[in-house]
């Protein structure tokens, strides 16, 4: 009887902390355990019982605690918590919490994510992705634009000018074309199929100039640079990284001091600039930059402020002073990007952009864009280059045959293969709804930072895994190669816009563990404003959130009581597994936060882990609702079922490194038998589905066909146009099935002797089976041209022996007469 009670307890304190009803119910259920037991088995455990609900009584209810324990802990926490900074308050005050802070609560409420569908584009948006966009790749080859020209060609430029590609976020009033973020996100993706064109479209309507003007601007500013930007009259840069501030932005030492000087024929008021800027794409071509730089006003000429801090103006490319135009040569891909330098600058002060009123707000300035740029950019380009990797080395490893055999068929094979098709799927949905979300009026600075470290490494992994696919035919360069420039070009989304490592170890959980969480914003609030009722609420919630988690994480762990998700049977079991790691993620947080203290931001390497258990969350949950909101087509259940096990599995790895490695042993055990009692529950995904996901993009199925629905596939048209690849494997992936069994019923032939025995190419036994009978003449007609074509897609540049050598007088001459 004593252990039924014991159990009794424990079931419904579990239950209770569960829900998170407070301490009544707590109290209630040791009381009346605690009685039982007294009349009905053991003393011992019925004062047990009694102590631990007068404990819960003294510490739990507000009326007891706040004369006793609130001002105790109130002490103590303005003593260990972490002191915020004015620039990391105001990068914690930027953007919007949505999805990532209900993965932080333990218990997310799947219908606050579900509720927005993405209804996809407009009509004019889906004309612009299938025509403009269409036209614009179809003119890249992308050996012509990198060695031949390193530079796009002048009519795609004009292009890309009359047709607004530069004003993709200017409202319709100033000329511009208004996109929503998803048609953004449509566009860069289509076109990332050429790393030159996709980042030269997609910078000008990132962060930059364009937006800082629609979102600041003063009303002359935006009328006189909106419609000049929309048309590319004007083609704008930002000059913000330097040679000592890269990702740490806030330290640049670019100055502006105010002072009085000559413009335009007239003394007026405005600022001395002397700034020196590198990494700045579009930087040589041009017309307009916008520049970080910190103002100072030490005459005290505008008022008693000396230093304003970070600012943003706009400056003209011929202003006297200021040097611009020198190339920097960005691996792999030499799009426009270079040097700027000012000595003495002299600009007036509304120059500044959104006037002088807006002096000294420049970093909450950038890091409001940055939410919002960092989301669509460098992961829709990571989305779209995926795509193409799917459709490229899906096509070329169904058509090059190796031991009688598509090199698709082969199990080595078939695992990158596997692997490119799932980080497609879930690049694309998360980009995807993402996108949707901003389209809602979310500002998602945490996400932003999920899918530019994520998206991007998932677009250099597919990348590496599409080059090992194609063995010799991408590690050769040239006209014929649409993949070896591009793969040599992804180490620059890994660093640009905030290099990874930073992003993983610093911002995805650094950020999102004080801007995400329910409660530690609000009692470092509290805190700060000496509040202890307002720290009382916060604290004592926060509490009832740890023990919430650690019954949600131990009792879902053992498979007991799973939630309720609003998803189909196929889904459900993820999203299950979703939440559960949700609470064991939040635990671990509370716990990290709670025994490191202000020293967790030096322990990046604990924060990391803990952002890539958020990360592959934030992942999931959105290959969750692609699936919840797009009709599946056949075969795309092992699409979802590969990409969900993966990520929940990288999400169990990331945990349990995170407990390996806190310092604090007893609390890291005490969370793996919490979190972990059972040990890992989540695998690898297994080796059927990748042999179904290898076929599935290697063959003209329903799963390619979804997959590369965004991305450029039509056969090249019109002037300039240039060979699509893509186009070219779709169509003998049309005709593969037929081929398959001519490529069979010849090499029987041979087998048998029934074919010449020094017909070796194909083409040989192509025309001696034709001979022999074992072909009609349709048969090796048609084998004919789809063996040319395959050809073709097998052939490797060669060039002339001095080619290479810029300097012609250095060859050496190894085979003189």
């Amino acid at each position: 009887m004593t252990f039924i009670l014991f159990l009794a307890a424990v079931t419904g304190l579990l239950v209770v902390m569960r829900k998170e009803s407070g301490a009544k119910p707590a109290i209630g259920v040791m009381v009346v355990t605690g009685v039982l037991s007294l009349f009905l088995a053991s003393g011992l455990l019925a004062f047990i019982l009694f102590i631990g609900a007068a404990v819960t009584a003294a510490a739990g209810l507000p009326g007891f605690r706040r004369s006793w324990l609130t001002p105790r802990v109130f002490a103590m926490f303005k003593k260990v918590a972490p002191k915020v900074s004015d620039t990391e308050k105001v990068a914690l005050e930027a953007g919007t919490v949505s999805w990532d802070g209900e993965l932080f609560t333990g218990r997310p409420d799947w219908h606050s994510l579900l509720i927005n569908r993405n209804t996809g584009l407009s009509e004019k948006e889906q004309a612009f992705v299938d025509n403009q966009c269409t036209q614009a790749i179809s003119m890249c080859n992308a050996w012509d634009l990198a060695v031949e020209r390193a530079d796009l060609p002048a009519d795609l430029w004009e292009f890309l000018k009359k047709e607004k590609f530069f004003g993709m976020i200017i409202p319709e009033e100033y000329g511009g074309l208004h996109f929503s973020a998803k048609a953004q996100t449509a566009v860069l993706q289509k076109l990332a199929a050429n790393e030159m064109l996709m980042v030269t479209v997609g910078v000008p309507n990132s962060l930059g100039p364009g937006e800082l003007l629609v979102k600041y601007g003063t009303d002359e500013q935006k009328n006189h640079y909106l419609p000049r930007l929309a048309d590319g009259r004007e083609i704008p840069c930002f000059g913000l990284t330097g040679p000592r501030a890269g990702s740490d932005a806030t330290s640049l030492p670019d100055t502006g001091v105010v002072c009085k000087g000559e413009f335009e024929g007239k003394e007026v008021l405005g600022l001395r600039l002397n700034f020196e800027k590198r990494w700045i794409t579009l930087a040589p071509v041009a017309t307009v930059v916008g520049l970080a730089f910190r103002m100072f006003d030490p005459d005290g000429l505008l008022g008693d402020t000396k230093d304003y801090g970070i600012t943003c103006a706009l400056i003209r490319r011929n202003t006297k002073g200021m040097e611009i135009g020198r190339r920097h040569c960005p691996i792999g891909t030499p799009f426009m990007n270079g040097p700027i330098k000012g000595t003495d600058v002299f600009i007036p002060l509304d120059y500044i952009i959104g006037g002088q009123e807006m002096a000294g707000q420049g970093w909450r300035m950038l890091v409001e864009c940055l939410s919002v740029g960092r989301c669509i950019t460098l992961p829709s380009g990571a989305a779209g280059a995926a795509a193409y990797s799917v459709g490229t080395a899906g096509g070329f490893t169904r058509i090059r045959r190796q031991f009688n055999t598509p090199v698709a068929d082969m199990e080595g094979v078939q695992e990158p293969l596997a692997r490119i098709a799932a980080k497609t799927y879930i690049a694309q949905s998360a980009v995807n709804h993402t996108a949707n979300m901003i389209d809602k009026g979310e500002k998602p600075a945490v996400p932003s930072a999920i899918l530019k470290y994520h998206l991007t490494e998932f677009q250099r992994g597919v990348l590496t895994d599409a080059m090992d696919v194609h063995g010799g035919k991408t590690v050769t360069l040239g006209p014929r190669n649409y993949l070896g420039i591009g793969f040599s070009g992804a180490a620059v989304s890994i660093t640009v816009e905030g290099a990874n490592i930073m992003t993983r170890s610093l911002m995805i959980f650094g950020q999102g563990a004080i801007r995400c969480h329910p409660y530690v914003l609000k009692e470092l609030a509290a805190k700060d404003n000496d509040d202890i009722d307002a720290f009382d609420d916060a604290f004592f919630g926060h509490a009832g959130l740890i023990f919430g988690n650690a019954a949600r994480a131990f009792t879902q762990a053992l498979g007991i009581g799973k939630p309720d998700v609003p998803f189909d049977h196929n889904a459900r079991k993820y999203a299950q597994g979703v939440a559960r790691f949700s609470a064991a993620f939040g635990l671990c947080a509370d716990a990290a936060m709670t025994t490191l203290g202000s020293e967790l931001k030096m322990r990046e390497l604990i924060s990391a882990r803990l952002g890539d258990v958020l990360a592959n969350l934030y992942l999931a949950s959105m290959v969750l609702k692609n699936w919840h909101e797009t009709q599946p087509v056949d075969g795309e259940r092992d699409l979802m079922e590969y990409s969900m096990a993966l990520l929940l599995n990288r999400a169990e790895t990331a945990m349990e490194e995170f407990l390996q490695n806190l310092p604090n042993r007893p609390v890291a055990m005490a969370l793996r038998a919490i979190t972990m009692p059972l040990g890992r529950r989540w695998d690898q995904p297994r080796d059927d589905l990748a042999r179904k996901l290898a076929k599935a993009i290697s063959t003209d199925s329903p799963v390619r066909e979804k997959l590369l629905a965004g991305a450029w596939t039509t056969a090249g048209e019109g002037k300039g146009a240039v060979e699509n690849p893509i186009a070219q494997y779709n169509y003998l992936l049309k005709d593969y099935d037929k081929a398959e069994q001519l490529y069979r019923k010849v090499t029987k032939a041979y087998a048998k002797g029934q074919l010449p025995m020094d017909a070796l190419h194909p083409e040989e036994r192509f025309e001696a089976a034709l001979e022999a009978d074992i072909f009609t003449k349709e048969e090796a007609e048609f084998m004919r041209e789809y063996e040319a074509v395959v050809l073709e897609m097998l052939t490797v540049d060669d060039f002339p022996f001095d080619e290479f050598a810029r300097n012609k007088d250095t060859l050496i001459d190894h085979n003189p007469a």
